[in-house]
This record gives C-alpha cells, structure tokens and sequence, in this order.
C-alpha cells in the first residue's frame, strides 16, 4: 500500500532526528528510522516494526490478562478481540504515532498486571519505563498516568500496593524519560504544547449532537461493531467490580479516558483514532466479564479488517469517494509525483514546492529532486533551507486552497494545468500546478529543503 500523507509527513521527521516536532512527540520518528535503517526509504521500511509491535503487544496482553484474573482463560479472548479491531490493524500496516502508543500503553497494563499478580513492587518501575516511552510517542498517554493515579486513589487494594518507594520512583523515571520532550518544547516556545492543547479550547456547544454522533460512531467503526459492544459491556461490569484490583485498574483505564473524550465531544470534533488507547484495557475487561459471543464478534471484526486492507492494497472495489477512505488517503501517490517529475522536467524546473506538509512530504518520497516545503510548521524542523530566490520551480496546490498563489510569496506565476489524484477512474483529488519563481518577500516563511528517498525495493502501488 502507498504511504498515507501523514505517514510521508513522519519519515521527513526521521530524517530531521529531533526530541520533539510540532505535532507530537518523537517516537513515531525513532521507529520508522530504525525501520528504514533496516530495509532502506520503502513503504515496507517505514512500517517494519508495526506489525512487531503488534505481534509483541498482543503476548503482553496475554500475559496481562492471565495475571488480572489467573485460571479465567480470559487471555486468548482478549488478543483476538483486540487484533479483530479496525483500530489495531491499521496500526499495525500504517505507521502514525498511535502504533507505539498502544504498544507502550498494553506493556504498561502488563507492568501492573504483574504488579498485581505477585506483589513484587519492583514492577513499578518497568511501568515507569512503559509509561514514560508510552508519554514519547503521544502526549495521550496522559491520561494513563492520571488513570492510574485513579487506580491507587478509589481502589484499597491498589493503594496498598502503592506503599513503598518503587511507586514514587516510577513517576520520577517516567518524567525522566519524558524529560528531553520537555526540553525540546522549552526550547521552541512550548510549540507542540500549544498545538494539542490548543484543540481542549474550542467550543461549539451547537454542534455538540453531531461530534456525539460522530464519536459514538467512530468507535463502532474502528472497534467492529460486534467487539464494540462487548467493550462496552465489559468496561460496565469491571466498573461495577472495580474493588478488585484488576478489574478496578481496567475500570479506571478505561473510563477515565473516555470521560475525557466524551467531555471534549461536547464542544468539538473528537478524531476517531483518539479514543483507541482505551481498547487495550477494553479488550482485557470484555475477555474478563463479557466474553459471550466473543467468537463470532471477533470474526466478523477480522472480515471487516481484512475487507478493508484488501481495498486499501487494491481498491478491488469502484467506491464513490465519499465512502473510500482509503481512496482519499492512499491512492494515485505515484501517479501525481510521476506527472509532476514530467512537468518539472518539460519546464527545466530547479525544484518542486508545496504549501501543504502532507503533499509536500508525499512527493519527497517519491521525487529524488529538490522539493521545498512552504509552510511555517517547517521552521520547527532542523532542515536545510532551500535557496529558491531567482530560480524556477514548479508548484502543486490542491484545488482545496483558496484562491492563486499568494503573490507576495510568488512572481512569475504562470498556470500549467491541472492533476488528478485517482484510483480506477474515481477522483481522490485534484491539483493545479504553476510554474513560479519564489519571491524572499519580508515575513514569508523560510523554504525548508525536505529530504528525498533513496529506495532499495521497487515501490508497488496501484495505478
């Protein structure tokens, strides 16, 4: 499958190693650099260690779910509702912060789980550990912190587990781990900070039935229907017994979080990946007391993951946009660098420009020519400047963008045409492409030279 534009946007990230970026930790980064590291600037490369991550995480939650509740054989249920959702599997193809996130989430409900198993407060410190790498990939994991706080706050028997250093101890080594992320924002006027939590601010009280709708439904999308509902099922009944303290550590993992998105859904959009970080403790809670039926809800999740891999590998199916959105995310990449190449080449162009990061990103992958990113977000990256004044490049906007060029950044505008992004006939997006000169004008933002690929495996992607 072709990279995602988000997906492009985060190997620029690895190749502009940093402890921080604008948009979220860097662990997403450090992982595709390992991956690439191995098999070289190859879509495969990029997502190498996400099915690793799958497969690792998936024995994590079996152990979780042995030592939560021993003899109830509650750990196969929970791997194969968990591996059944939408969620986990693109996780586990497409690469984005959310892949290590749930991996480092799972690992630190496998830390209390033996915690609580054993007793050995030693395993304190391993969740320090988890949680502070869990912190690296995805300013969500947050809530697990506080959710485990929680834990130790209403249930007795997690607070007497919590008598003893190695409990402060492992708040001191997540915070240490998570420290230079700290660093990079100080350093960079709390960008990233303000970016995310800038989103807790919005209000559209108005609107608030449609994100209820949108989230509600998001989440029966991405979980499957069938394990969605005994999720929800099990999140009730290990609500019920939280005074044990597995299923009051389940209790608080979950519902806290999705406390927090319910919240946040009553004045803004909720995006549909956001809540998955409640689906590791969901699928242990759902194993645990709601396993009736887990069967045929996990088959149907794996025919409905499987449908759309297929489509998102082949568009097998003629989809109307609206309702392929692995035709908006994922096709025609190729096709659009390989006509912008022919246009760059027909006007003896230096370089190809793109005011947005996620084109701009697809189609540095993809061209092994200077292509320039125009977008402020580039001046928290350390990359090269692109000296564009005086020389003629060719600029791809989507037709999305409002209006020409912005001509205080652009002279010698000439339009060439327009490009389609598609699949089978059926339009993703389309494009305008202008030859231009870049105009230093006072105030415009600094042209960042972002890195090109140097493939070692033919990239395959459908037509």
């Amino acid at each position: 499958m072709p990279l995602t534009a988000d997906e492009a946007y985060y190997w620029v990230w690895s190749k502009a190693p940093a402890w921080g970026y604008l948009d979220h930790p860097p662990m997403v980064a450090w992982w595709i650099r390992i991956g690439t590291g191995i098999g070289g600037d190859h879509p495969v490369a990029v997502r190498l260690l996400g099915p690793v991550a799958a497969l690792l995480g998936s024995l994590l939650l079996l152990r979780a779910a042995e030592d939560i509740a021993p003899g109830r054989r509650a750990g196969l249920p929970a791997v194969l509702l968990l591996n059944a959702t939408l969620a986990l599997n693109a996780g586990a193809v497409i690469m984005t912060p959310d892949t290590p996130l749930l991996f480092f989430w799972t690992a630190s409900l496998a830390c209390l789980g033996r915690l609580i198993r054993t007793g050995n407060r030693a395993w304190w410190l391993a969740f320090g550990v988890a949680a502070g790498l869990a912190l690296d990939s995805k300013y969500t994991a947050f809530l697990l912190c506080a959710s485990v706080l929680l834990w130790v706050a209403i249930v007795p028997a997690a607070r007497r587990l919590a008598r003893g250093w190695q409990f402060w101890a492992a708040g001191v080594v997540a915070v240490a781990l998570f420290a230079p992320v700290l660093a990079w924002n100080a350093a960079h006027g709390f960008a990233s900070f303000a970016r995310q939590g800038g989103r807790t601010g919005d209000w559209h009280p108005a609107d608030a039935l449609r994100f209820f709708g949108e989230l509600i439904g998001g989440q029966i999308g991405l979980a499957t229907p069938g394990v969605a509902l005994l999720f929800g099922a099990g999140i009730v009944r290990a609500l019920v017994r939280r005074g044990e303290a597995g299923l009051g550590l389940l209790a608080c993992v979950c519902v806290l979080p999705a406390t927090v998105f319910l919240e946040h859904a009553l004045g803004d959009r909720v995006q549909a990946n956001w809540p998955v970080v409640i689906y590791p403790g969901a699928a242990l809670a759902a194993a645990i007391c709601a396993r009736a039926w887990w069967r045929p809800a996990a088959a149907l999740g794996f025919a409905l993951s499987f449908a759309v891999i297929l489509q998102a590998a082949t568009g097998l199916l003629r989809l109307p946009r609206a309702l392929d959105f692995t035709l908006i995310r994922m096709a025609g990449w190729s096709d659009l660098a390989g006509a912008v190449f022919v246009a760059e080449s027909q006007e003896h162009a230096q370089y190809v420009a793109a005011e947005n990061y996620g084109l701009a990103a697809e189609l540095a992958f993809r061209l092994h020519t200077p292509v320039a990113g125009i977008e402020p977000r580039w001046a928290f990256f350390s990359l090269p400047p692109a000296t564009l004044a005086g020389q003629t490049g060719i600029l791809v906007r989507s037709t999305r963008a409002y209006g020409e060029p912005d001509p205080r950044l652009w002279s010698d505008v000439v339009p060439l045409g327009t490009l389609t992004r598609q699949r089978r006939g059926v339009v993703a997006e389309t494009y305008r492409i202008y030859r231009v000169v870049w105009k230093a004008a006072p105030g415009a933002p600094i042209p960042a030279r972002l890195p090109s690929s140097r493939p070692t495996l033919p990239e395959l992607a459908p037509a």
